[in-house]
């Protein structure tokens, strides 16, 4: 069976080069809005560039919060589409998903390190997850970000950057990583053959 990626058009950016990693593994992908789209293909990614109440009141607008809480088929939240998984965002106070039961918070600068957190980071924790098969704590991720969700039950990697927060979360299919895999060279191309691979 051939899969199909549908793309939450959540009115962010970078969605070109997304879509050019998951091509590139040869998977087709569709940038959509519509409900039946979205059930209809194998795996679907919530994408995030901005703020989460931006985002939440979006899908609002599009009738798709209930629609993608009821999705079956394996799911990515890609940096604010992860955060977008947890009930709640300190960013504009955003009511989230509600999917996991994380709350976003605000990283704060620490003497050595400034925010956003901007950059090439490792992660420093990684569980036996198969969206994380053959990726290690040598590998190094791309990650653009002022909140973060702290490490809890859903995390399954973890990254220091002023303080420890999830970089991989998982509840059930829904999966979200803090960092841009479709940015992140062979070690983000390698998530998204794991994600591609995921039923």
């Amino acid at each position: 069976m051939s899969k199909q990626v549908a793309i939450v058009d959540t009115g962010g950016a970078n969605i070109a080069s997304l879509r050019f990693a998951l091509e590139r593994l040869g998977t087709d992908t569709l940038l959509t809005t519509e409900i039946n789209e979205l059930q209809a293909a194998s795996h679907v990614v919530l994408p995030g560039v901005g703020a989460a109440m931006d985002a939440m009141q979006r899908l609002d607008e599009l009738d798709l919060i209930e629609p993608i809480k009821k999705l079956e088929q394996p799911v990515l939240g890609i940096c604010l589409g992860m955060q977008l998984l947890a009930t709640f965002s300190e960013e504009q106070g955003a009511r989230c998903l509600g999917i996991t039961p994380d709350r976003t918070e605000q990283l704060m600068p620490s003497p050595e390190e400034t925010v956003p957190h901007m950059g090439w980071n490792q992660l420093n924790r990684i569980d036996d997850d198969p969206l994380l098969r053959d990726i290690s704590v040598d590998d190094y991720f791309y990650f653009v970000h002022s909140y973060a969700i702290p490490v809890g039950d859903s995390t399954v990697a973890s990254c220091r950057y002023t303080r420890d927060f999830a970089a991989v979360i998982r509840k059930d299919n829904f999966t979200g990583t803090q960092f841009h895999p479709e940015r992140s060279s062979t070690a983000g191309a390698q998530l998204l053959s794991n994600f591609l691979e995921l039923d």
